[in-house]
């Protein structure tokens, strides 16, 4: 447990202005150090190593559902998740100068912002879209190239940070955008509280029927899964794992007779952690 009279050190994918800079601000208030990290692997990387006490990435999208890579980072290290946070997300045309749509023709941005606005992109005849790490880092890369028909998608908290002017305002497909960010550290949070998250990862075996045996038992204990998505195993082609998330307290006695049966119908089974909602 950390000592409540230390900063807490916490690290963020991007620069200032990327969407992850303000979950942490919403997630940790005034009492934490903001460290920005070069990328999603190296918050990683670095909260594994204990260079910094938290992590904070985006696990799922309203629009483009979840992260992948954020999955996949976690899958493959041996941190838990300690706490979520949700923020409406606004996405901002910025560049240089204000030019005409039509001479736009490099749109930077993260993929996932990228895929949230196709509409806009699909307006633009002559525009190529480049992913970046982040927002932020695209208004970065944007404002140091100078190029007024190179653009980004980005907040406006970044256009005002690399002093970028916004063209267009909410090119968001939909105004009702929302991404989900955790805290991740190489500690197990565990608490009292009603409200409660444990995400987990199983494998089944590939034969039919195989799934519906694995998550049966939350039906029949009337759990709330309220978030499963596959994700691809590199090593076995067309094979896959099952990333979730369920409604439930780690210590409550039918939660943890739930899990077990499903820990017996799996082949592998993995808790990524447990966290207030």
């Amino acid at each position: 447990m950390n000592d409540p009279t230390t900063t807490l050190i916490v690290g963020y994918p991007g620069r200032d202005g990327a969407h992850s800079a303000a979950a942490c601000e919403q997630l940790f208030r005034d009492a934490a150090e903001l460290v920005a990290l070069p990328s999603f692997a190296a918050v990683t990387k670095a909260t594994a190593e204990g260079s910094i006490d938290v992590g904070v990435l985006p696990i799922e999208s309203s629009l483009a559902g979840p992260v992948a890579e954020t999955h996949d980072l976690l899958y493959d290290s041996p941190l838990a998740i300690t706490g979520e946070t949700v923020l409406p997300i606004r996405h901002f045309l910025v560049g240089p100068e204000e030019i005409p749509l039509d001479r736009i023709t490099a749109v930077h941005s993260h993929p996932v912002a990228l895929d949230q606005c196709r509409r806009l992109l699909a307006s633009l005849p002559n525009a190529t879209a480049i992913a970046a790490a982040t927002t932020a880092d695209a208004a970065a890369d944007v404002a140091e190239r100078g190029e007024p028909t190179e653009v980004a998608i980005a907040s406006e908290r970044a256009a005002r940070l690399h002093g970028l002017t916004v063209i267009a305002a909410d090119v968001g497909d939909h105004p009702e955008a929302f991404t989900r960010f955790v805290s991740i550290s190489n500690r197990t949070q565990l608490a009292e509280g009603s409200d409660w998250r444990i995400a987990f990862s199983f494998q089944t075996d590939h034969r039919p029927g195989a799934l519906h045996r694995a998550i049966e038992p939350f039906a029949r204990h009337a759990l709330d899964l309220v978030q499963l998505t596959s994700r691809p195993i590199p090593q076995t082609p067309w094979r896959y794992r099952f990333d979730a998330v369920l409604s439930g307290h780690p210590l409550d006695p039918v939660v943890c007779e739930t899990l077990a049966e499903v820990r017996r119908q799996a082949q592998r089974f993995t808790v990524f952690g447990s966290y207030p909602a």
